[in-house]
């Protein structure tokens, strides 16, 4: 999948114009950085196109411990939006990379995380039509 695909994936399943999506991707990607080893955000990073490869390549190699909540509020600032369009567009990034990276990496990648990642990750939080959620 190219960036273009990428970011077009996040925008549908999060039904937000395409220049939020882009924002809410790279700010997640951030935020993933932060949350999970440096190795395994590295690892992570070769499998996804070269203009999303920068959060995860710079990551420290100590990840950070905080939970889902706060990943959402870190996403929202980094984006520019509010928490309810932060916490749905974080769940179509997730649901893009599960699409994009393989499927064991995807494993290892959840593994470092608590429960309630992985059950976000697991099914969509994404817009129902109009706008509103699910």
């Amino acid at each position: 999948m190219d960036h273009d695909q990428f970011v077009a994936e996040v925008a549908e399943r999060a039904d937000v114009p395409r220049d939020q999506a882009e924002a809410l991707t790279q700010a997640t990607l951030w935020t993933l950085s932060e949350r999970i080893t440096g190795g395994e955000a590295r690892h992570i990073a070769g499998q996804l196109p070269v203009e999303l490869q920068t959060p995860l390549a710079a990551a420290e190699e100590e990840a950070e411990g905080f939970s889902l909540d706060e990943f959402i509020r870190r996403t929202a600032e980094r984006a520019g939006v509010d928490r309810g369009t932060a916490d749905i567009g974080v769940a179509a990034v997730f649901a893009t990379l599960r699409d994009t990276i393989d499927g064991d990496d995807v494993r290892h990648m959840m593994s470092q995380l608590p429960l309630e990642f992985r059950e976000m990750a697991a099914g969509p939080r994404l817009r129902a039509p109009g706008g509103d959620l699910p």
